[in-house]
């Protein structure tokens, strides 16, 4: 099994891998009632191998989708992010609303403002990394997918296998002087539109403070923690700061270590870990004509190094987005 470390032996469910390094496809899950405990045991082992997990046509409503999501710990919400008078979409606070659909029911016209704060969700990204209690997994739902061959892939990248072929130099940098990144949805969704967002400043917004080289620890692996989040090296000076991680964001998703899941039909669910993963969203020619409902829980770290280098006491950021 080339690029993985661990042979699974499973007795529940089965894997079909999709990726030499990383992602699975499991079989074997019945959503018709509550998980079986030695399933859900089985999940996560699957998780802890392969970083992101594939679960075809799972039947999934938004109540059992917030259900199963539940067993892997405390859920995220977005009331942070509820700003200017906006009201929830969904029945359940934990459900983010990962699609291209507005408050009416239609597509997002592309010129609209959540069409230029999406932009940064196709950038490589760690979800939830600019707060201060990073997440664990991400469990993504489909609702409505577009036409075949219209795009709206989900594109992973396998952070472990970056920081094991580290080049020499890169790996001896980065593990002797410990760097600590700091992160934020501003600077994301800045990078993703520039022209549109020319007037926000991200050094004006609190930051959250992880370290780039850190231990994951469901598999027992190093990793690297960066993404489209990640503004600055702390202690370091800017130039040498934006050179280290784009050599680090360069390494990451190269097409060595990158895996294509596409959505086949509603109710497809794709887990993935935070820890050990970056992602990004594909476009398509489906933008602005047809509708792609996602819906996203995300789960709260529990590991040793979930809150970083911040204050338990800080606050989630949220994003003042009017329509």
């Amino acid at each position: 099994m080339p690029g993985l470390l661990t042979e699974p032996d499973f007795k529940h469910i089965t894997v079909k891998e999709l990726h030499p390094t990383f992602v699975a496809e499991i079989q074997g899950v019945d959503f018709s009632t509550p998980v079986d405990p030695e399933v859900f045991s089985e999940i996560k082992e699957a998780l802890a191998i392969y970083g992101v997990c594939v679960i075809r046509s799972t039947g999934l409503d938004d109540t059992r989708h917030v259900e199963f999501s539940r067993l892997f710990g405390d859920l995220d919400d977005i009331k942070p992010y509820l700003t200017g008078g906006r009201k929830p979409k969904f029945p359940y606070l934990e459900l983010f609303d990962a699609g291209n659909i507005d408050d009416n029911g239609e597509v997002v016209k592309l010129d609209s403002q959540r069409a230029h704060y999406n932009k940064g969700n196709t950038l490589w990204h760690i979800d939830s990394s600019f707060n201060p209690r990073r997440a664990s997994y991400s469990l993504l739902l489909a609702h409505t997918i577009p036409p075949p061959g219209t795009g709206g892939s989900t594109f992973f990248a396998d952070t472990r296998h970056a920081y094991s072929t580290l080049p020499s130099p890169l790996k001896h940098q980065l593990e002797s002087n410990n760097y600590t990144a700091a992160h934020s949805l501003f600077h994301s969704r800045k990078l993703g539109s520039p022209a549109y967002f020319a007037d926000l400043d991200p050094t004006q917004h609190k930051m959250a403070l992880h370290k780039v080289i850190q231990k994951h620890e469901p598999s027992g692996r190093m990793n690297l923690y960066v993404g489209a989040h990640a503004h600055h090296l702390v202690g370091v000076g800017d130039e040498e700061s934006k050179r280290l991680l784009k050599e680090c964001m360069e390494w990451a998703t190269r097409e060595e270590g990158v895996c294509e899941v596409e959505w086949e039909q509603e109710g497809d669910l794709v887990i993935w870990d935070n820890r050990c993963v970056m992602h990004r969203a594909g476009g398509g020619s489906f933008e602005g004509l047809w509708k792609r409902d996602m819906r996203r829980t995300t789960v709260h770290d529990d590991s040793s190094t979930a809150w970083g280098e911040n204050d338990r006491r800080d606050v989630k950021v949220g994003f003042n987005m009017t329509s």
